[in-house]
């Protein structure tokens, strides 16, 4: 055994997790799931470059009043 090995430590997070995992196995695929539901959407590249090319460029002090 080496002088620098520690004993295995696992964090009491971990241990919450883990202890969570195994009462309910199916926990990753509810993540997983929900996750697809917010985040994970396609996007149609040539609407998106529609939306850019017909953005008004911005002033580059925005509260400014234009005076005329």
């Amino acid at each position: 055994m080496s002088i620098f090995a520690r004993p295995h430590y696992t964090s009491e997070i971990t241990n919450f997790i883990e202890e969570m995992k195994q009462k309910k196995p199916t926990l990753e695929a509810e993540q997983r799931a929900g996750r697809s539901l917010l985040w994970d959407k396609h996007l149609d590249r040539s609407l998106l470059d529609e939306y850019q090319q017909g953005a008004v460029a911005q002033q580059p002090y925005v509260y400014q009043t234009r005076v005329k």
